[in-house]
């Protein structure tokens, strides 16, 4: 049996223009996984109010982050896209090591290259057992539901379904919170602790957790596992969740919020650090590093910093290698 590894994360525009913003929204906010709104009431909204207008005015932000990198790699594009190859490229590295017969792929949830198209690419090429792998340590239906949700299109009409696992979460996984101490670490070794490490978090609507999504649970067990692992007492952290979009109530603390009033209060300093994104994006690189920092120093905050995404460390490339190895018999059967 020939496995393929296939990482996935969300995706992102062809280019930083409007009509290839318009695009990637129109395919990201049509996913009813994404927006719960009943069809009737959201695709007049979404077609005749948001890609008409959103588009031009996020464009300007995709621009300034193409090309950018927060820990010294040279990024080509756009920063998500970038990662993410990287990132297969050094786990196909790293398993090679054991396993020289298993194949290490990338796709995006929406845009390309898309789950289906290299799905197909590589049955053509001989592969018959895939491990789909979404880059999201915390489950959301928001996220990884909708990569369940193609890998069941993909298959729906298909007489000899291939073997094929989906990784459901890896939060709790201690390598996971390992690596993400030692960049905080690291960065402390560096710079300093601050004064607060706020864990930012993406958001997602507080229905969403109502209805019996784990998310809101799986970022506070990351954030608590990780406040552990660096023996933070409770004052000295603070989980926040970022990224809300429209008007009902998303997940509470919101980032933006706290960083204000934190500034407000005069708070000397603050490392920030994103647990949740495996690869610096606009959400950390525009929306944290920059314009929540504004947001704090404006109030009358003192010093912001960011912690980049775990990106390519080489301790992460180790987790998400550890990660398959676990889940793959065909590893136990070798090592043992």
């Amino acid at each position: 049996m020939s496995t393929a590894v296939i990482l996935m994360n969300l995706g992102t525009p062809a280019e930083p223009s409007a009509p290839a913003v318009r695009q990637f929204l129109r395919e990201f906010l049509s996913d009813p996984r994404v927006v719960e709104i009943p069809r009737l009431a959201w695709l007049p909204i979404l077609h005749g109010i948001i890609l008409p207008l959103r588009p031009a005015r996020i464009a300007p932000a995709y621009a300034e982050i193409w090309n950018t990198g927060l820990d010294g790699e040279p990024v080509k594009g756009a920063p998500l896209f970038y990662y993410t190859r990287r990132q297969a490229e050094l786990l196909q590295e790293r398993l090679w090591q054991k396993r020289p017969d298993v194949r290490v792929d990338f796709a995006m949830t929406y845009g390309d290259p898309r789950l289906c198209d290299v799905i197909e690419r590589l049955q053509r090429e001989g592969f018959d057992s895939f491990m789909v792998f979404p880059l999201y340590p915390q489950y959301s239906a928001t996220t990884t539901g909708s990569i369940y949700d193609q890998v069941a299109q993909i298959y729906r009409h298909s007489r000899n379904i291939p073997n094929i696992s989906l990784v459901h979460d890896y939060y709790r996984h201690p390598m996971y919170v390992r690596a993400l101490a030692n960049s905080v670490r690291e960065h402390w070794e560096k710079h300093g602790a601050a004064k607060k490490l706020l864990l930012s978090f993406h958001g997602i609507p507080k229905a969403n957790v109502d209805k019996g999504d784990p998310y809101y649970d799986q970022c506070r067990g990351t954030a608590e596992h990780l406040a552990a692992e660096l023996g933070l007492e409770k004052d000295r952290w603070q989980l926040c969740f970022q990224s809300r979009f429209g008007k009902a109530e998303w997940l509470q603390p919101y980032t933006d919020k706290t960083l204000i009033e934190w500034g407000k209060q005069g708070l000397e300093s603050v490392d920030v650090i994103c647990p949740a994104f495996a690869a610096d994006c606009l959400e950390t690189i525009e929306e944290i590093a920059e314009e929540n920092r504004a947001n704090f120093v404006e109030a009358g905050g003192g010093e912001y910093r960011y912690i980049p995404a775990l990106n390519i460390r080489p301790d992460h490339i180790e987790t998400l290698a550890r990660i398959v190895e676990e889940r793959l018999p065909q590893f136990s059967k070798v090592s043992g």
